[in-house]
């Protein structure tokens, strides 16, 4: 496990040195706190301060994020040619995998950290269920880990960290919008079941309303374990 922590700190250091995370972070903030604040949909709309608003506003908002955080973390390596520097020393691909992954969720961590301010106003102004409001975060930390890893599995695939953003941003869509669009064509039967089984909005949606199910904990687990065992395969695969 030393590797792994090896790795984090090396990915943490690189991003925090460049200049991409604070315009990612400076963006995240300015969109969430218009959108909770100022829009049409503000967390006022339902006519009290309401947590689910707030947290489905994260949660869209992270839907653009994460992509632009994941794009680079194997495509760079590949364009630029150290993975062979990497694989010189004692590292295991897995525990690559997991040091990026890790490194990356904890950035994602930091930037939802710096939305507890929202949190407290919504809290001062009413009675808030706390409870609620961790299984919010959970859900959203959870969400976050399944994009990560979807976007580790196309940036293994290709050297271009734009076509690495494109890929990860389609293969969200797939199972934030069209598993849904799909499931709903179908109407009812197994079909519809297993599509909307498949949509990542059907397991979080009940989170921020304190209802943690394990049937959900296994599925975000699930996307997380399969999306990094894929890259894992295609680091293999361009490594020889």
């Amino acid at each position: 496990m030393s590797a792994v922590k090896v790795i984090i700190n090396k990915e943490l250091k690189v991003a925090f040195n460049s200049l991409l995370i604070y315009i990612a972070y400076t963006a995240f903030l300015c969109v969430t706190g218009f959108v909770c604040w100022f829009s049409g949909k503000n967390i006022f709309s339902s006519g009290q301060a309401s947590l689910s608003n707030l947290f489905n506003v994260f949660y869209w908002t992270l839907f653009f994020l994460i992509p632009a955080l994941t794009m680079r973390s194997i495509s760079e390596e590949r364009k630029d040619g150290t993975f062979e520097l990497l694989f010189s020393k004692p590292i295991k691909t897995w525990q690559l995998i997991m040091g990026k992954f890790f490194a990356i969720l904890l950035q994602v961590v930091i930037c939802l950290a710096l939305t507890l301010p929202y949190y407290i106003t919504i809290a001062s102004l009413g009675n808030v269920d706390h409870a609620v409001g961790f299984c919010g975060y959970l859900g959203l930390i959870l969400v976050s880990g399944c994009y990560i890893s979807i976007g580790m599995f196309a940036s293994s695939l290709t050297p271009n960290t734009i076509v690495a953003f494109f890929i990860t941003f389609a293969i969200e869509i797939g199972f934030v919008v069209l598993f849904e669009f799909i499931a709903e064509l179908w109407g009812s039967g197994f079909m519809a079941a297993l599509f909307t089984y498949l949509s990542i909005g059907e397991h979080f949606d009940a989170i921020p309303r304190g209802v943690i199910d394990t049937k959900d904990l296994i599925y975000f687990i699930s996307v997380i374990i399969i999306f990094l065992a894929l890259a894992r395969h295609y680091i293999c695969k361009n490594r020889f």
